[in-house]
């Protein structure tokens, strides 16, 4: 009769378990890599990165030396691993999104540069943070951001888009568009079927006074 605990006990000893590491070298060309294993240290061969998504539509995003991830172990073979998925850690922490103040909430979306490859040193720069001149993107339940720091930015919610450079913001909604904090120019034309008004004269409706008679010039003519 067949020792069904015993080969239950066989077959479980030679199945692989998912590992932590710390990746060790990048591939640039096809995204494969090293992993040093946690907590022993032994570095693995070549695995592959998982991909987010390949096909019609690629999404490529190799991961930086330091990154933590999970290797799965295929057909419980760990010397045929796959490299899951990086995983945030107390090192590389959760980013935070310039529109909001805080990390991504459920239900939402947020994809930043330029926090710097780990470890990140604390010392010098806020975990969590980005470089002054990096892009971003949140997708929130209601908006969506994108931005480059904290100084260029451009929201889109229902009803209006908003974008902001500096002192300056400029809105386009179902009112119209509007420009506050800066000038507006242009080396080409303006053309408008309306007016032009400023906050005292309409361009179609001033008139100018003649001074030698008195009297007005009249409206505008051509």
């Amino acid at each position: 009769m067949t020792d069904t605990r015993a080969i239950a006990s066989s077959v479980a000893g030679t199945m692989g378990a998912v590992h932590h590491g710390l990746i060790s070298a990048v591939d640039p060309a096809t995204h494969d890599v090293k992993v040093t294993l946690q907590p022993g240290g032994n570095e693995t061969g070549w695995l592959p990165f998982s991909a987010m998504q390949v096909g019609d539509l690629c999404i490529a995003c190799p991961p930086n030396v330091g990154t933590q991830v999970h290797l799965m172990p295929v057909d419980g073979d760990p010397e045929h691993s796959v490299v899951a998925c990086p995983v945030f850690c107390v090192v590389m922490t959760p980013p935070i999104s310039p529109a909001t103040g805080k990390p991504a909430q459920p239900g939402e979306y947020l994809l930043m540069a330029g926090r710097g490859a780990p470890p990140i040193d604390a010392t010098s720069r806020d975990v969590g943070a980005a470089a002054d001149a990096a892009p971003w993107m949140h997708v929130t339940r209601d908006t969506f951001y994108t931005g480059v720091g904290d100084g260029t930015t451009a929201a889109i919610s229902n009803g209006q888009h908003v974008w902001k450079s500096g002192n300056v913001t400029a809105t386009l909604s179902a009112g119209g568009f509007s420009v506050s904090g800066g000038d507006i120019s242009t080396d080409k034309n303006v053309r408008t079927a309306g007016d032009v008004k400023t906050s005292s004269h309409s361009l179609n409706g001033h008139v100018h006074t003649n001074g030698n008679s008195g009297s007005d010039t009249g409206g505008p003519v051509g």
